[in-house]
Formats: C-alpha cells, sequence, structure tokens
C-alpha cells in the first residue's frame, strides 16, 4: 500500500537519492551530482507543495516534481521529472501520482499542465495520452564533444554578468521559435550566476548571444540578429560558450523540430541528434 504526498516535507537529500535510482537505467545517462540537482530544480521553477511523491512505509520510491510559472499567458506547471525505482514500476504508482496532483494542481488554480517526455519511450507516451496530455511540439537534442572541435575565432566576442529586461526585448527578436520551458528566460533568470553570456557588438549593438551552463555544457539559447547571419557570428558565439564550460560534452537540448536554420548551424558545427522529444499540454 502506497501513500501519495506532497513534498514539502521531504528533504532535497532524500529526493536526490529516489532521483538517481529511480534514473539508473533511463534511455538517456542521467548523472545528477547534488548540487546539479538543486540548480536544476530553481532552474525550472520547482514548487514543493505542487509536486507529490509515493511513500513505502516512509520510503520515497516514486515522485513527480513540478514547477509553477506563467507560460503563454496561463498559470502553468510544468513536470520536471517523474520517475519511480525499477522494484516498484508497473503497480499504477506514476498514474495514481498524476490523478493525486491534478487534482491539487486545480485547487492551486492553475491552468494547464506541460511535460516533455522521449519520442521512443512509447509507455510514457501512451500513459500521458490516457492523462489527456496532446502533443504540442516536436523538439530534438543535439551534443557534441568538446574535444573534436578545432576552434578558430573570428569576431571578438564579450561577456557580460547577466541579460537585462530591456536587451532581452531586442534579443528575442532573434529567435526563430520560443524556447521550451526549461530553456526559456524566466529559467535562466532563476539561476544567472550557473551561465556565462556571450554576446559580439556590431556598431554597438548586440548582434548575436549565447548562453552556456558552465558546469554543463547546457546550451539554452543561442541567436544571431536576421541581418547579421551567414557571416561567421554564431560559430564564433558557440566557440567562445564552448571555452567556458567545463563539460566535455556541450548540449543544445529542445530544438524546435521545424526550426531548419538552426538544426543546420548545429549540424554543421558537428552536432548530432541523439534524442526526439514531445512537448505535451494538458488542459486542467
Amino acid at each position: 500500500m502506497f501513500i501519495y504526498n506532497t513534498l514539502e516535507n521531504t528533504s532535497i537529500e532524500e529526493l536526490h537519492r529516489t532521483f538517481l535510482e529511480a534514473f539508473s537505467d533511463y534511455q538517456v545517462k542521467v548523472d545528477v551530482p547534488l548540487l546539479e540537482l538543486k540548480q536544476m530544480l530553481q532552474r525550472r521553477g520547482y514548487v514543493s507543495k505542487a509536486s507529490i511523491g509515493a511513500f513505502n512505509n516512509d520510503t520515497l520510491v516514486g515522485f513527480l516534481l513540478n514547477g509553477l510559472r506563467n507560460w503563454n499567458g496561463k498559470f502553468t506547471a510544468y513536470d520536471t521529472g517523474t520517475a519511480v525505482i525499477k522494484n516498484y514500476r508497473n503497480q499504477g504508482i506514476t498514474s495514481n501520482m498524476f490523478l493525486n496532483i491534478k487534482q491539487i494542481l486545480v485547487e492551486m488554480g492553475i491552468e494547464q499542465y506541460l511535460l516533455e517526455v522521449i519520442q521512443s519511450n512509447s509507455s510514457a507516451v501512451q500513459l500521458y495520452k490516457k492523462q489527456g496530455f496532446e502533443i504540442t511540439r516536436n523538439f530534438e537534442c543535439f551534443s557534441l564533444n568538446n574535444k573534436k572541435y578545432n576552434p578558430i575565432n573570428t569576431y571578438k566576442v564579450e561577456h557580460i554578468n547577466r541579460i537585462n529586461e530591456s536587451n532581452w526585448r531586442e534579443l528575442t527578436k532573434f529567435w526563430e521559435f520560443k524556447p521550451s520551458w526549461q530553456n526559456s528566460i524566466e529559467s535562466i533568470n532563476a539561476v544567472p550566476d550557473t551561465f556565462i553570456y556571450s554576446i559580439i557588438n556590431i556598431d554597438d549593438t548586440i548582434a548575436g548571444y549565447g548562453i552556456i551552463d558552465k558546469k554543463t555544457g547546457d546550451i539554452p539559447q543561442i541567436a544571431v540578429d536576421k541581418n547579421h547571419r551567414r557571416k561567421g557570428i554564431g560559430k564564433s558565439i558557440f566557440i567562445d560558450l564552448m571555452n567556458n564550460t567545463e563539460s566535455l560534452n556541450v548540449k543544445a537540448l529542445n530544438v524546435d523540430s521545424q526550426c531548419t536554420s538552426m538544426k543546420d548551424f548545429l549540424s554543421n558545427l558537428g552536432f548530432e541528434c541523439n534524442v526526439s522529444q514531445y512537448e505535451m499540454a494538458l488542459k486542467l
């Protein structure tokens, strides 16, 4: 018999232990130190009272972690991680967690529920569809081994401490698609000190920018002004980003599948697409 409770009284250490065990056989390798998990949850807007765990004799054996934020004009919950320890699977835990948390979210005034799922994880995709989620976008995830790249800079790249609100208003005009939840402006601003911000100025105006996680090599955003493309600006920014992360692998996650220009840019740099995801949403 499992007990389902929200996670206000569950320590980050216990959550981390269950997180590592539950994701130990995941399709994509998950090796997240405690500090990284804290930063990941903070970045994605984690709220413990909007999240739920399955407990067996006071031991956390499954969880559904949610962030809360305004998204496309709606008060939205975002599933930032759902998993069950292997020995406890196929007992209806995930479905029960969804049933319980959906009721809690409705009572909190949440209007929609958002998540991402690996497309080849057919059992999870079917579970979410049964819960009422519908596919809203297709994403592709790219990675590149840092050691395989021999960089040559062509433009002077500058670093700034963070991107202010007026700059963001200008930089969003560079976008070909709206970033996913974890790559959004709100997610970046939630943990600003974890990133390096690289820009190229032309005539005292930002012509391109990129952002990378100092430790993980995750690139949440990189974009160039449409009037300055095909001049090597994006490549120069990427090289600078790559030189400013400790990670041997750099990643560009959740690229909109319809954005051929970004996919071509990454492919030309040597990135390989290793995972495809669905973005799915449920109206509550």
